[in-house]
């Protein structure tokens, strides 16, 4: 008679097959990357001792969702529903991983440049087993299953250990890219040096531009006063012109009105 699934070991089972679902997209993906880390033999040898690992976590997982009452399928499932991952499902997963694994191997450019994409790659599904096998450990503390708890921990120390080396690996590849892509003039102590000369001179040119600035406000203020002063200038000149124009003016009214009094007086007294 088949067990009985509770709602508590459904939940299980739904993580454990995420968690048992990447493992063997994983042992794809490794496989892939051992062929390109030949060159450098420790690397090599440390994921050869993880696709062991893997695939040793992959039958863990699956003895603990049976255990559980349910069936391990290679893609994500909520629950332990046997029918839900058919064939064809199954052969374009397979197929798809394959893609996936060949598209590693020609990644990149150089071999260090290569290595480090894979390296970045590794690093980031070890964050996420780390993050599966933490959730499955909790939840089996919180419903009471010690010994999935237990098989949870001891996965996730291991995946922590994997995703160290990869952090210590990381910077190394970094560098290893550095020396094979970027001239040695622009590396080390020569390229900070040429980055600090590089800096001085911004920082120069810039302080000049900022000094001609002032200077070029203050002849425009210059410039300015002078112009106003022009025109007050030409201003006084113009009233003072008008104000003479005007006198002389009368005058020559005065004068006018003068002389044609006179006469009128001479023609009455004759």
């Amino acid at each position: 008679m088949a067990k009985e699934v509770t709602a508590s070991d459904a939940k299980l089972i739904q993580y454990l097959n995420e968690a048992y679902g990447k493992e063997k997209q994983l042992e794809t993906a490794l496989q892939a990357h051992i062929l390109m880390a030949k060159p450098r033999k420790p690397y090599e040898k440390k994921l050869k001792e993880h696709l062991r690992e893997t695939k040793r976590h992959a039958t863990e997982v699956k003895k603990r969702i049976r255990a559980l009452g349910g069936k391990a399928e290679e893609v994500n499932v909520p629950a332990p529903v046997v029918d839900v991952a058919t064939k064809g499902q199954e052969i374009v997963r397979k197929g798809a991983e394959l893609v996936r694994g060949q598209a590693h191997v020609v990644r990149g450019t150089g071999e260090a440049e290569k290595m480090l994409k894979n390296a970045k790659t590794e690093y980031a599904s070890e964050a996420e087993e780390i993050a599966n096998y933490r959730a499955i450990e909790a939840l089996a503390d919180a419903v009471g299953d010690k010994e999935t708890a237990k098989v949870a921990r001891a996965i996730r120390r291991e995946e922590e250990r994997m995703a160290g080396f990869l952090e210590r690996l990381i910077p190394q590849l970094v560098k290893a890219v550095a020396q094979d892509e970027i001239p040695s003039k622009e590396r080390g102590s020569a390229g900070a040096k040429a980055r600090a000369a590089d800096a001085r001179a911004k920082s120069s040119s810039s302080s000049s531009s900022s000094s001609r600035k002032p200077s070029s406000r203050r002849s425009s203020s210059r410039g300015s006063s002078r112009r106003k002063a022009t025109t007050r200038s030409s201003a006084k000149a113009s009233t003072t012109s008008k104000r003479k124009i005007g006198t002389s003016a009368r005058r020559k009214t005065g004068s006018g009105s003068g002389r044609k009094t006179s006469t009128a007086a001479r023609r009455k007294r004759s």
